[in-house]
């Protein structure tokens, strides 16, 4: 006998308006968050990202603001300031260049050949402060325009001096005019685009330093975040685990204020070094290397006033005016009173120096017009041109005081407290970058550390619950 199993017939309608099952979807991670939120080892776990998240996002901003200060610091030092100070230098070396070419003129043959190598040397100074100040445009159009004037007026002066000299050595009074177009092309076209290039480096270097001492809002932001995160994940913890501490959290929370203590002294050490250098050194480099421009510039007007024979009124009037800039009506004022109003040091001993000589040419550049008024002009000339290596050369001694050694002592006092000051800010700039040294890895030491104290703290209540 065989037995069949018979399958009972199916009634749709039991299952009439019935729908279909929906197939299974991934719950959002909104969702997940919210259900792991919902248990206390999901609150922890998500605790411990949050906090080794932020701790690492604080470290990587602390460790990046103290390398990029440490890097705008060196910057300035060694990039910055130089280039601005050859564009200074350039600035002296025309300057001095017109104002040789014009006692090379006075010379008339008797011309030192001294006089015409200084003029040859300042000129060579043109090229390679050019390729420098090129170098650190970094794309801008202002840098690449003041250097192309320079570059095309610059030998245009060089050939109407030389002009003026072949014609003074002829004998033709023409040479007088030349090289009195060759120093309004100086004055009016090649050292106005000096100045605005010295303009734009100077920019830099305050663009720079402002980015060295800056205060780091991110970072700070980031650290303040983690130690309100740290100490509120250990009010929760202690809630939820009846435990006053948590060794792990508590190291963190010492590696962060570590961090934080640690970079606010060295940030604050480091901006009032990078501050004093610029208050003591830059600032004052600045006043002096004007004291010094305005000086040469009055230096040519006095030589030029003789140039002109008899019609250099303007620019004996423009001399009394530059040298007031530099010191006041008698020596002592001016640019040169206002430096040492706040020098110290060498540069004030520099300056000092610099105060007598300023007195002693006003004095013999009276002497010179007077004679040139009262009609002695050779005395005149010679008595503006006149140095002791002249008279040792001629093998003659002279008394009569003249303006050019004055001038020279005023010059080399200005160099001499110039090259003081830029030492002064070098030595206390390099001293605040150094007081930046170990801080990024510090920070990343700490961070690391911190990190771990987290892990290592809420992963010992999260045991509890296995």
């Amino acid at each position: 006998m065989v037995i069949t199993a018979v399958r009972p017939p199916v009634d749709d309608r039991a299952f009439a308006g019935v729908e279909d099952e929906p197939p299974l979807r991934w719950s959002r991670p909104a969702g997940m968050f919210a259900r792991s939120w919902e248990t206390t080892p999901g609150r922890l776990s998500i605790i411990a990202i949050g906090l080794v998240t932020l701790i690492v996002l604080a470290g990587v901003a602390a460790a990046a603001t103290a390398q990029n200060k440490s890097d705008s610091t060196f910057g300035l030092v060694e990039m910055h300031e130089p280039t601005a100070a050859d564009v200074q230098r350039l600035y002296r070396a025309l300057s001095d260049a017109n104002v040789t070419a014009a006692r090379t003129f006075l010379a008339a043959g008797d011309e030192p050949e001294r006089l015409r190598q200084r003029y040859e040397d300042d000129m060579a100074v043109a090229g390679p402060t050019l390729g420098l100040a090129a170098v650190d445009r970094a794309g801008d159009p202002r840098v690449a325009r003041e250097i192309g004037i320079i570059g095309r007026q610059v030998p245009v002066y060089a050939g109407l001096v030389e002009t003026a000299r072949v014609n003074n050595h002829q004998g033709l009074p023409v040479g007088g005019a030349y090289l009195r177009e060759a120093s309004q092309l100086m004055r009016t076209e090649i050292l106005p685009a000096v100045e605005r290039l010295y303009r734009i480096q100077t920019e830099r270097v305050a663009a720079e330093r402002s980015s060295a001492t800056g205060f780091p809002f991110l970072a700070t932001a980031l650290a303040l975040a983690v130690l309100v995160a740290l100490i509120a994940a250990q009010t929760h913890i202690r809630r939820a685990s009846k435990r006053r501490l948590n060794v792990g959290l508590i190291v963190a929370t010492v590696a962060i204020v570590l961090g934080m203590a640690w970079s606010a002294t060295v940030l604050t050490l480091h901006a009032n070094k990078v501050g004093a250098g610029d208050h003591e050194g830059t600032a004052q480099v600045g006043v002096l290397a004007d004291a010094r421009i305005t000086a040469l510039e009055a230096r040519a007007d006095e030589l030029l006033t003789l140039v002109a024979r008899g019609d250099g009124g303007a620019h004996e009037e423009e001399f009394n005016t530059l040298f007031r800039r530099v010191g006041g009506v008698d020596g002592t004022g001016g640019l040169l009173g206002k430096a040492q109003d706040v020098a110290d040091g060498e540069v004030s001993d520099r300056l000092y120096d610099a105060t007598e000589a300023s007195a002693e040419w006003i004095t013999a550049h009276i002497a010179v017009r007077k004679l040139d008024d009262g009609g002695n002009y050779e005395d005149a000339v010679q008595l503006a041109i006149a140095e002791a290596e002249d008279a040792n050369e001629d093998d003659e001694a002279t008394d009569d005081p003249s303006s050019a050694p004055s001038f020279a002592a005023l010059e080399q006092s200005l160099t001499q407290a110039i090259n003081a000051g830029r030492q002064h800010f070098v030595d206390e700039t390099i001293g605040g970058a150094r007081m930046l040294t170990g801080l990024a890895a510090g920070w990343g030491v700490l961070a690391l550390v911190a990190a771990c104290g987290v892990t290592i703290g809420i992963r010992r209540r999260l045991r509890e619950y296995r």
